[in-house]
């Protein structure tokens, strides 16, 4: 037996490894997001579903059509925001919500509740993003320590008089949860500018930095590196 015998059978056993490393890993990448993904949508539709259990037993649609339709609840949901949605848009619907939310207002406890989770789905609604100027890293909550932050604007009037600084508002969200946080008035020049931008940012925030902006464009510009080789 030569000695390129033994070189040749190793190059074919690294090859063979090259081979399932690389299409174990393709595969790996393409099919845990769709079927992540897919299970995703499978719990929330039938999550949705649920809304059915509402409705008496025997009107149920499951007792009255011959076979049972997987997503009818989110049906049913999105008609009943279409409907509702159109009722409030009137002039009687818009009195009606405005006795509402006064009748709201003078309930103890749940006011607050109710108008927390109304101006949350609002800014939502709304694009609240929209309201964040740029993103910034602030130390925060101590020295040493960088938070991501937003500028939301311009401290103005006895704010910035009472600190003879140029202050600015930021917004610091928490994680997962990025709708609530800590409101901050710092000194423009205590802030680390970022070009991050705000749907990244928002990324990385809600997936504990697990979901890094830099690291999806790198591998991006690697995935397309690797086809203009093959």
């Amino acid at each position: 037996m030569t000695t390129t015998q033994p070189k040749r059978k190793r190059s074919f056993l690294k090859g063979i490894q090259a081979f399932f490393k690389a299409n174990l890993i393709a595969g790996l990448l393409f099919l845990t997001p769709l079927v992540a993904t897919f299970f995703f949508l499978r719990m929330l539709i039938q999550w949705m579903d649920r809304i059915l259990l509402v409705i008496p037993q025997g009107y149920r649609p499951e007792d009255v059509l011959p076979f049972p339709i997987p997503g009818l609840g989110l049906i049913i949901i999105v008609l009943l925001l279409l409907i509702t949605g159109m009722l409030v848009r009137n002039y009687l619907g818009r009195r009606l919500v405005a006795m509402w939310n006064y009748i709201i207002a003078h309930i103890p406890l749940v006011n607050k509740f109710y108008v927390s989770v109304q101006q949350l789905v609002e800014t939502v609604a709304n694009g609240g993003t929209k309201d964040f100027k740029r993103v910034v890293l602030v130390e925060f909550p101590r020295t040493g320590v960088y938070s991501l932050a937003y500028v939301t604007g311009v401290a103005v009037g006895e704010l910035q008089e009472k600190t003879h600084k140029k202050v600015i508002n930021l917004y610091v969200p928490t994680t997962p949860n990025p709708t609530s946080g800590y409101y901050l008035i710092v000194d423009e020049n205590e802030v680390i500018e970022l070009d991050m931008s705000v749907e990244d940012s928002f990324k990385l925030l809600i997936s504990g930095g697990i979901i890094n902006p830099d690291n999806g464009k790198n591998h991006s510009k690697n995935l397309k590196g690797r086809r203009a080789r093959n």
